[in-house]
């Protein structure tokens, strides 16, 4: 097979700091447009990516988010995307929606090229699940699958996407590894045409897998290491503008040392996030200045896997990663959005099933069963915390700690009038 008929895949994760409708500039060619600058890698003329994958966290006030309240924002979402990457296509190619979900403030949007993937995605699914307190929204993960089929009933490929925001704060590594678990086990798409089983399935039971988000993993470094002193000393972090400093500093990257030692995300694979700064915490408003309350950490990031990689070759994927970076152009988040480029391998030849991911023989995946139930009692939870903090906010103006003053003053008024005595008649 040709190298350019190996499908493209980008995928973009942006933490944009509850800023609802403001949350992006008007024109995203610094985020989803240079990747078609090395897309000629893969063949003499500029390709523009078979699938656009689009996640982000923290995507409107939360108090919107936990009412529910997210439609508006997400179609903009979408037309702004849509608008953008078929303004900066090489060949002015064209892009549907495959599909979009969101979950309070975690979102996640897929567009696969007219002229070719598109007219074969079929089997489309959603899936949403929470992990923050009480299974609250707040924290959890949203989810895409799809097969592009072969002109089969069953055969072709399923691919399944995840945006996540997990447990925030470099001490609660054990709470972002519980977060991690809860999503496999309660993120459940119905089993694929292919099984001979009618249960739900894990978002591994697919053929590619992208995970992606802001995972809130950090660099966690010992007091007495020479980098957290130069650091502490060091208010602006100039070292972090030196590759060979940020490949030491990657050795203290939770999730790469979890995953080493495989207690977190089996099976996946990421290129070489060193390359580019740490994307968390900046200055609002900053292209370059850390905010000095965290250590830079690599908060955001798109991990992958494909049916063709082995269990026995961890490190090793048959996915070519063409580009990992982030853009540090954009100020109005504490955080940076990611970009990565993907080629994927061949496709299958298979015409009668989709293949499925190979994973170690110690690691099986299961469904929750109480996942239903979790799901909807966070939901429940999400919508009562919402609305409630929605009206106060409408009360005050604004500000719900304004509304609480507002609705207590108006109650105190309310009971004294209620207790005064009446007018004397004359």
């Amino acid at each position: 097979m040709a190298s350019d008929e190996r499908l493209l895949v980008q995928i973009g994760s942006y933490n944009t700091n509850l800023q609802g409708g403001a949350g992006l500039p008007q024109d995203l060619v610094d985020w989803l447009a240079p990747t078609l600058q090395v897309s000629s890698f893969l063949s003499r003329e500029s390709r523009a990516p078979d699938i656009v994958a689009v996640g982000f966290q923290e995507l409107l006030p939360l108090h919107l988010g936990l009412a529910g309240l997210s439609k508006a924002v997400i179609n903009e979402r979408d037309e702004h995307i849509r608008t953008q990457i078929e303004a900066h296509a090489p060949n002015k190619e064209r892009y549907s929606l495959v599909a979009k979900i969101v979950n309070v403030g975690v979102a996640l949007l897929v567009y696969a090229k007219d002229n070719g993937l598109a007219r074969r995605v079929c089997d489309v699914q959603t899936q949403w699940t929470g992990c923050g307190p009480g299974y609250m929204g707040n924290k959890g993960a949203v989810g895409i699958r799809f097969r592009v089929s072969n002109d089969t009933s069953h055969g072709g490929e399923v691919f399944t996407f995840v945006c996540a925001h997990l447990t925030a704060h470099e001490p609660k590594l054990a709470h972002r590894i519980a977060d991690y678990n809860h999503i496999v086990g309660s993120l459940l798409f119905p089993a694929p045409p292919s099984s001979t089983s009618s249960s739900a399935t894990t978002m591994y039971a697919t053929s590619h897998l992208f995970f992606l988000g802001d995972l809130n993993f950090r660099v966690s470094m010992p007091p007495a290491h020479h980098l957290t002193q130069t650091m502490r000393s060091d208010p602006t972090y100039s070292l972090l503008n030196s590759e060979a400093t940020r490949e030491e500093l990657k050795e203290f990257d939770q999730l790469l040392l979890e995953r080493r030692n495989n207690r977190v995300f089996i099976g996946f694979r990421e290129g070489d996030f060193w390359t580019f700064k740490c994307t968390y915490k900046y200055q609002l408003g900053q292209v370059d200045h850390y905010s000095t309350k965290r250590t830079p950490s690599w908060t955001d990031r798109v991990m992958y896997t494909t049916h063709t990689d082995s269990p026995d070759t961890p490190e090793i994927s048959n996915i070519t990663n063409l580009l990992y970076t982030s853009i540090p152009s954009y100020t109005t988040s504490d955080h940076k959005p990611v970009l990565c480029l993907l080629a994927l391998p061949p496709p299958s030849t298979s015409s009668t099933t989709s293949p499925l991911l190979r994973l170690p023989t110690s690691f099986n995946p299961t469904p929750d069963p109480y996942a239903v139930l979790k799901r909807y009692a966070g939901r429940t939870l999400d919508r009562i915390i919402g609305y409630t903090w929605w009206i106060l906010t409408l009360v005050g103006a604004g500000s719900a700690a304004v509304g609480i003053f507002n609705f207590l003053l108006s109650f105190a008024a309310w009971r004294w009038w209620g207790k005064s005595p009446a007018a004397s008649p004359e």
